[in-house]
């Protein structure tokens, strides 16, 4: 464990990366210091020493990591590019913290989680700000306690994503296969898949529908539709797009003893029931049905209501995830986001394209050679980009 603060190599100087720079300047992350700064474009090499003129400045990854200015890398890159920026900064004894998502698909995510895993005495953590939501974090808590009982279904329709055609023609990468990797569920919604996993368990099987340049003139996906298969008769639903102007941001969790229902990622009402569901039912006498029909039935006997609310200011997420990092770095403290656990989110859009690709129900354990065979036909029929192995 190192003895001072956390010189961190911020590898890529975009929008991230600019963002994570001044959380550090500013405070935010009490035992991390920018170390150095790396990107392959000139002009945001320039930026940053306009905003941080006294920090060494790279043209590339690996000459940062290689200049001993660096105990740690966030890697601020095409999501196709952080598993092996990973590795080449674990390869070097430095620590490293990935952005989301992962990678774009299973096969090299599993590759960078096990040369991680080879190497314990390195800390390895993802950028996973919204596990480090208070609301959510809550959130976990009651249903990890059992106080809403055991979950029966779950929905998420998260479609505040909106997007413009010009934010996709901004850059030839954007909206592209061999560029990007997919849509929304690639660049925009990650936290939300990690989340509803977190939180609800990962899906035996989604059967999907999706549609690719439904409303913009892009490759991939921009609208989303997922029924997720936990067996035993629970489900789930994931709703998600970038068309939608005005958006919808609402995850609801039915248990068989009560109800969480949250509203734009920031109110939560916790429904909690005085009895089993089965049980209040089988309870209701005869002649209390057509009360019960009506909704005459007196709530205080039913269940109790709560609001959770928490005040969360913008990067402060962001800011507690790096601290974390460096507290795990420096005093062995527990992450909030194992780098390992990147996997998960990753595999499920995997297995969301998958689906709508192929027309059938897809299980978690997919074949992985299959998704990366469908993903480079696509690659192939852009005629832009390397295919992927």
């Amino acid at each position: 464990m190192n003895d001072g603060p956390v010189r961190l190599g911020i590898l890529g100087f975009g929008n991230q990366g600019s963002n994570y720079a001044r959380y550090i300047t500013e405070g935010l992350v009490p035992d991390m210091v920018i170390g150095a700064i790396a990107d392959t474009d000139p002009t945001r090499l320039v930026a940053a020493r306009e905003l941080h003129p006294n920090i060494p400045l790279f043209e590339n990854g690996i000459s940062m990591m290689d200049s001993g200015q660096v105990d740690a890398v966030i890697t601020c890159i095409p999501h196709y590019e952080h598993p092996q920026a990973g590795i080449d900064a674990l390869s070097r004894g430095l620590h490293a913290l990935v952005e989301k998502p992962a990678g774009v698909y299973t096969k090299q995510v599993a590759e960078l989680n096990a040369y991680a895993a080879a190497r314990p005495q390195l800390t390895f953590g993802i950028m996973f700000n919204q596990r480090n939501n208070p609301l959510y974090v809550r959130i976990k808590e009651i249903i990890d306690a059992g106080e809403i009982g055991a979950i029966r279904r779950s929905n998420w329709i998260i479609t505040t994503w909106w997007r413009p055609q010009g934010y996709y023609d901004q850059s030839a990468w954007r909206g592209t296969w061999g560029g990007e990797g997919g849509g929304v569920l690639v660049n925009q919604a990650p936290h939300q898949l990690d989340l509803w996993q977190w939180i609800c368990g990962t899906p035996r099987s989604v059967f999907s529908k999706v549609g690719y340049g439904f409303r913009r003139n892009i490759a991939v996906e921009d609208e989303v539709t997922v029924l997720a298969d936990y067996g035993n008769d629970v489900t789930g639903v994931f709703i998600t797009a970038t068309h939608d102007l005005v958006g919808t941001d609402r995850f609801e969790i039915l248990g068989d003893q009560g109800k969480i229902v949250v509203e734009n990622s920031a109110v939560a009402t916790v429904t909690r029931l005085t009895k089993p569901e089965r049980q209040l039912s089988d309870e209701v006498a005869a002649e209390d049905i057509s009360r019960a029909l009506s909704g005459k039935l007196d709530p205080a006997d039913l269940y109790t209501t709560e609001t959770i609310q928490f005040d969360s200011r913008w990067g402060s997420q962001h800011a507690n995830v790096l601290q974390n990092f460096a507290a795990n770095i420096l005093r062995g403290e527990p992450l909030l986001a194992p780098g390992a656990d990147g996997i998960t989110g990753v595999r499920l859009a995997n297995a969301i394209h998958l689906s709508s690709w192929t027309g059938r129900d897809v299980p978690l354990d997919f074949d992985e050679d299959e998704y990366i065979g469908e993903l480079n036909a696509r690659i192939r029929a852009e005629g832009s980009f390397v295919e992927r192995a």
